[in-house]
């Protein structure tokens, strides 16, 4: 049988170059980044005594276009790598891939490999209000090859490539490690007694679509009613540049049975909630690809290295919670309880990932070395932001 390769392509304008990738998302694996890495192709004679750079940007965007006045900016541009790709500065390794698209393009192919920085921040988009113009806010990374007289000369758009990557995190192999719960009580202002509230979930990481189950108990020792109960999935934005945070409601129920909880009772329940991009559309959702995409998936939960902490990342720092409230009234208030949780992508190549639908997909582009032929795929053709799902 033979299995194809997907490697996607781009040409400049003026087609005297072309890139070649394997593929558009590169994992952050905590202690490292995977390497972007793919082939160029350059006319013949069109060099001459010229050089040949490539580049990864990141661009951080914070605030809106339409407030940038009075010489006012909300963006940030960074180059977090750049290295002369011809004449070769270094003659490094190339992968299997890189290996066959030399042999099949000629000897006007050269490899090149940019290795990111590890706190370099992953792609996150923020989803803008409804008749509001400009870019989306959040973090973008975009690849860059051209020719040039020197790496300090601004690149012509007419002979340069510029493709659109992802840099994404995956969900660790063993999620079923912890089982988080937590407990919280709440007392009354000339009142006896206590009301207390106990949330566990069955693990600690779940995957997109996936269905979180909240298992609740409730003990009301004190004299007040418990009126109803809401159950809610809180995505929390942390945007570091400017310091700010926020939360957005991706999932939500309501309900009235078994209430009242009168003094002295007991109620267990399980609320079944699935946080899905749909559910939300108010502005600020953080997302994990462009806004046009009508099946794109939440972002991510942004993991941290075991020597770092959360508070060290960069960029949008995304995390998530199951937040349950108990109504006692307007006079008893509320008693609420937040248990945090991660939402991520299984691992490509796991067994929970051969199961996801969307992600099979993919499974060719991550393992390019077992396929015996290459397809090669308008890079162009394809929307920039796609979920992971759709690779």
């Amino acid at each position: 049988m033979v299995v194809a390769v997907k490697v996607f392509k781009k040409t400049s304008p003026n087609g005297k170059l072309t890139v070649y990738l394997g593929r558009r998302d590169f994992v952050d694996r905590l202690d490292h980044t995977d390497p972007v890495d793919g082939v160029i192709v350059v006319e013949d004679g069109y060099i001459k005594s010229r050089k040949v750079y490539g580049s990864v940007v990141v661009n951080y965007r914070y605030g809106r276009e339409e407030d940038e006045v009075m010489g006012l900016n909300f963006a940030k541009e960074i180059t977090v790598f750049k290295e002369q790709i011809f004449p070769q500065a270094n003659n490094g390794e190339v992968s299997e891939l890189q290996d066959r698209l030399l042999k099949k393009l000629g000897p006007n192919a050269f490899p090149f490999r940019f290795q990111l920085p590890e706190q370099a921040p992953c792609s996150v988009t923020l989803l803008s209000g409804e008749g509001t113009s400009g870019k989306p806010l959040g973090v973008a990374y975009e690849m860059k090859c051209y020719v040039a007289e020197n790496d300090e000369e601004k690149p012509h758009k007419r002979s340069s490539v510029a493709m659109v990557v992802r840099k994404v995190q995956y969900a660790p192999v063993d999620r079923q490690a912890k089982q988080p719960s937590t407990l919280v009580t709440k007392g009354f202002t000339l009142s006896s007694g206590k009301l207390s509230l106990e949330v566990n979930l069955d693990q600690d990481v779940f995957y997109h679509s996936d269905q979180v189950n909240a298992k609740i108990q409730i003990n009301n020792s004190s004299r007040k009613q418990v009126k109803n109960i809401k159950a809610q999935i809180v995505q929390h934005c942390e945007v570091t540049m400017v310091n700010k945070h926020f939360t957005r409601v991706v999932a939500e129920m309501e309900t009235r049975e078994g209430c009242p909880i009168t003094p002295g009772a007991s109620l267990s329940k399980t609320f079944h909630l699935t946080p899905l991009a749909k559910n939300s559309k108010d502005r600020g959702v953080a997302l994990d690809g462009q806004l046009k995409d009508a099946d794109v998936n939440l972002a991510s939960s942004t993991l941290a290295a075991n020597d770092r902490g959360s508070a060290d990342a960069l960029g949008v720092v995304i995390s998530y919670s199951v937040r349950i409230r108990l109504n006692c009234g307007a006079l008893g208030g509320e008693l609420m309880a937040d248990l945090p949780f991660k939402l991520l992508h299984p691992q490509p190549g796991s067994e929970e990932q051969q199961q996801h639908r969307a992600n099979q997909k993919a499974a060719a582009i991550d393992r390019p070395a077992k396929g015996d032929d290459i397809v090669f795929e308008e890079f162009s053709k394809l929307r920039r932001g796609k979920s992971v799902d759709d690779l």
